[in-house]
């Protein structure tokens, strides 16, 4: 149900909110999120959407995007996310860190510098 309201409010063409919401909320245009998204669902397994132990689906490749984002641009602690995207501390920690490496490996050598 995560998913749904999510897709629904930001992802459909008669969305909830508009460009300009996302952008607020998200700290970047829709455009920037949807490659993000493209990228670690290209390198890494773990942003695929697949079934969770239980047979259910598990968190799509949008929800776990988002959380990785709202806690980096917000700076909000992993066990605040259970209320709003319905992971847990645990969940969102290990989503974070995949996030984080697999950026870090897509984008390295175009954005990533040494210091001088």
């Amino acid at each position: 149900m995560s998913h749904a309201n999510l897709i629904n409010n930001y992802f459909n063409p008669n969305s909830v909110y508009t460009e300009e919401d996302f952008r607020r909320r998200f700290r970047m245009r829709c455009h920037v999120f949807e490659r993000l998204l493209r990228d670690v669902q290209q390198i890494n397994p773990y942003f695929q959407h697949k079934l969770d132990r239980a047979g259910r689906p598990g968190f799509s490749p949008h929800q776990k995007v988002s959380v990785a984002l709202r806690m980096m641009t917000y700076g909000s602690p992993a066990d605040s996310m259970d209320e709003t995207h319905g992971t847990s501390e645990s969940t969102c920690l290990d989503t974070f860190q995949q996030f984080c490496d697999t950026i870090v490996q897509v984008h390295k050598d175009k954005y990533l510098r040494e210091p001088n």
